[in-house]
């Protein structure tokens, strides 16, 4: 894993620094492999928590090729989505459509380890206590998600857990449906509580446009309703912040 520096961050967990967007999904996707060679050999699977983005999806990519491919064991690792937004799977705003064209159509996957969020009919809040039953059935009454993977917003939200939204108080819920008027739209999102439990967590943060919201996130004052991301503490395990150059510049 090639880094220009790492930096601890305390409460936030620890920020390495790549050089550029290329070698963050080389460090990302070699940070997934570990992850989920860890997992099988203490649990016998690797529970994983996808996010949507731009980011994510060059991971995606990565991860569906060689030699990232043959280094995962797949028919162990069971899909989780952190977030999706309140349209049918084949709408292309899915998240779900976004990572099964980028790589679950292209790794042998059981079935029945894709756990996507059903949406696009019936009530996002009954959806939502749907995929709660299900991260419990799957995962435990204590739900730890080996790997959740997340984005960072430039207004500071992250998941689907939008500023000033109700969602970020939640704390006896695993997941919730929110409507954002932000995107005039209805999102279906892990809560705080479900995201902190996890045993590592990991934020891919990319490109130049996203230095001043990482700066006010790991730098600024606290300010948890404007931006969500700061709600984000490892409870148990650990929290990473992987950063190109461009989108840690104003880092000090």
């Amino acid at each position: 894993m090639k880094l220009l520096r790492t930096m601890e961050l305390g409460d936030h967990g620890r920020l390495l620094v790549t050089a550029d967007a290329i070698s963050l999904f080389e460090a990302a996707a070699e940070l997934v492999v570990q992850s989920a060679a860890e997992a099988v050999a203490a649990r016998g699977r690797f529970t994983i928590g996808l996010s949507g983005g731009s980011t994510p999806k060059a991971l995606y990519a990565l991860l569906a090729a060689q030699p990232w491919r043959d280094r995962i064991d797949w028919p162990k690792t069971h899909f989780f989505w952190s977030d999706e937004r309140w349209v049918p799977p084949t709408d292309k705003q899915s998240n779900y459509r976004m990572v099964h064209e980028t790589l679950l159509s292209k790794v042998s996957v059981p079935a029945e380890n894709i756990h996507r969020i059903e949406t696009g009919s019936g009530e996002p809040q009954e959806s939502a206590a749907k995929y709660e039953q299900e991260i419990r059935k799957i995962v435990g009454e204590r739900p730890q998600i080996d790997l959740n993977l997340l984005g960072l917003g430039t207004n500071g939200h992250t998941a689907s857990l939008f500023p000033h939204q109700p969602a970020l108080k939640v704390r006896d819920r695993l997941v919730v449906a929110d409507y954002i008027d932000e995107v005039k739209m209805s999102r279906i999102t892990f809560t705080v509580s479900l995201i902190n439990e996890s045993r590592t967590i990991l934020f891919l943060v990319s490109g130049n446009e996203k230095a001043p919201v990482l700066r006010e996130v790991l730098g600024g004052p606290q300010n948890t309703e404007q931006l969500p991301a700061q709600l984000i503490r490892a409870k148990d395990g650990k929290l990473i912040w992987l950063a190109d150059a461009a989108a840690s510049a104003d880092l000090k």
